[in-house]
């Protein structure tokens, strides 16, 4: 893909994240490659030198997925502990926190999951119900989550809940750092028909006691600290599926070059190779919104990143889909084998259209806040 218009930093990092993946390649150890990475300093990439990080942003965390994922050896988990987590400590969290923290999760040996979701609340942030009271000495939190990745391999796991506000009675959301091994923090696994390291799984909170520091950042700004994080997840998962897509596009063009039918590649066929170039339009034109919201991130614009970030997110989720398909029908029976590894894609591809929100409540977003259209829900 074109990198004409990146700085020669972002160029240089490109190659070399690539050059890592290709090492590594499909059928990859995840831990080994997230160890080596993070030796690298790409997982860090984001977060502050000061913490042993690199001292980027969105842009170039983004770019390390990307190209990971483009060698087919995507790390799932950089959505969630850098690019979120990571995020998240590092605007918000306590001198404390941040030194406890970041220079793991900046070096990979450190991982921490994100949980938000819940079984009745779905894309609704103001319906979570799980709750955390105030002690003596700390929170007790009390509640559910689903679909929260990679907590079996987290240290830690970064919870959304909602605190009582003294002043209205209301509830306000807030974060708060649960350990994978304190009491009543139990986890179940989710059987996913989805080929990926990363698990899934349903948590509960049973009278979970935590420590004061637990709490990230303000209280009574949790709202603003929560979004703040979601934004970087938006962008990250374009990445996620921009890189999936490339790689699948790279497959059926390699494969569309040397099948030959009567005596000529069909990839001579503008049959096959138009829609081959369609799709890698639509990956270009998904990766340029995606460098656009990691630029409007970067520079403090967290409104204008909201809205490019999640029109990246949906694009890149309709190219990588597309990219995918068109793939799997260039290599006909081909494309559903385990040889040439693009059938697992299939199920993999529709994940950045239904997490980490649904392609529909994007377009909600858009109406409402881009086009000034009356809300509908």
């Amino acid at each position: 893909m074109s990198t004409d218009i990146e700085p020669r930093e972002h160029t240089e990092l490109r190659a070399a994240v690539a050059a890592l993946g290709r090492r590594h390649g499909p059928g990859f150890d995840r831990a080994a490659l997230w160890a080596e990475a993070g030796k690298l300093g790409y997982l860090g990439v984001n977060l502050p030198e000061e913490y042993g990080g690199g001292g980027g942003g969105m842009a170039e965390l983004s770019i390390v997925l990307e190209e990971a994922g483009a060698a087919g050896a995507p790390l799932l988990m950089m959505v969630v502990s850098p690019a979120i987590c990571g995020t998240v400590i590092s605007r918000f969290g306590t001198d404390g926190q941040k030194a406890a923290w970041l220079p793991g999760l900046a070096d990979g040996t450190r991982t921490m999951a994100f949980g938000i979701t819940e079984p009745d609340a779905g894309s609704n942030s103001h319906r979570i119900t799980t709750t955390a009271t105030r002690t003596e000495d700390g929170w007790v939190l009390n509640g559910r989550k689903v679909f929260v990745s990679g907590v079996d391999i987290a240290d830690a796991t970064l919870i959304v809940g909602r605190t009582s506000d003294a002043r209205t009675g209301s509830l306000k959301a807030c974060l708060f750092i649960v350990p994978r091994d304190t009491p009543g923090f139990g986890r179940r696994h989710i059987e996913m028909e989805l080929d990926a390291d990363e698990k899934q799984f349903e948590l509960t909170l049973d009278d979970v006691h935590l420590p004061a520091d637990a709490l990230v950042g303000d209280e009574d700004a949790g709202l603003l600290q929560l979004f703040a994080g979601l934004n970087p997840e938006r962008i990250m998962t374009a990445a996620f599926a921009i890189g999936m897509g490339r790689y699948a596009l790279d497959r059926a063009v390699g494969y569309a070059k040397e099948r030959q039918v009567w005596k000529a590649p069909i990839g001579s066929h503008q049959a096959v190779a138009h829609p081959l170039a369609q799709a890698h339009i639509e990956l270009e034109l998904a990766r340029l919104m995606m460098q656009k919201a990691a630029k409007l991130y970067d520079a403090g614009d967290d409104l204008g990143a909201g809205e490019a970030a999640n029109m990246a997110k949906y694009a890149a989720a309709e190219a990588c889909v597309k990219a995918v398909d068109t793939a799997v029908h260039t290599l006909g029976g081909n494309g559903l084998t385990k040889e040439f590894g693009l059938a697992r894609l299939v199920t993999a591809s529709r994940v950045a259209r239904i997490a980490p929100v649904s392609r529909e409540m994007i377009l909600n977003y858009v109406s409402i806040h881009s086009l000034g259209l009356p809300k509908s829900y």
